[in-house]
């Protein structure tokens, strides 16, 4: 299973990036998926997630409808977009695939199959 993130770089605050990530391997279709974050020095932390039936969307507080997730089965692709980024949000960040239910999908140890990470840089 291959998880490719991309759509990462730089950035002005106030900017947006959309961020995909492209699964071979597993279809997505039978998974929920998740994005995660991770900058220099700090743990990793959870951004948004859908799961895999019906599509619900979550989010961590922080990002206050800046950041938008979604999928397309028939590509077997997630989607992260990021708008109204703030120096803040600078991370690499993760997509992950994984049977996470409702108490794990805002959790790492809810998905099984990670990508590389792709650099968001955020400059003020």
């Amino acid at each position: 299973v291959q998880l490719q993130a991309s759509g990462g770089g730089l950035v002005q605050a106030g900017g947006s990036l959309r961020l995909s990530c492209a699964v071979s391997g597993r279809t997505i279709s039978g998974y929920s998926v998740g994005w995660f974050r991770q900058a220099p020095g700090k743990e990793r932390e959870f951004v948004a997630a859908i799961k895999a039936s019906g599509g619900r969307t979550y989010y961590a507080d922080f990002m206050k409808g800046r950041f938008a997730v979604s999928r397309d089965n028939a590509k077997n692709t997630v989607y992260l977009q990021l708008d109204n980024l703030r120096p803040e949000d600078t991370a690499i960040y993760y997509c992950a695939i994984g049977r996470a239910i409702l108490s794990t999908i805002a959790t790492v140890e809810g998905y099984t199959y990670w990508g590389q990470g792709t650099l968001v840089t955020v400059s003020s």
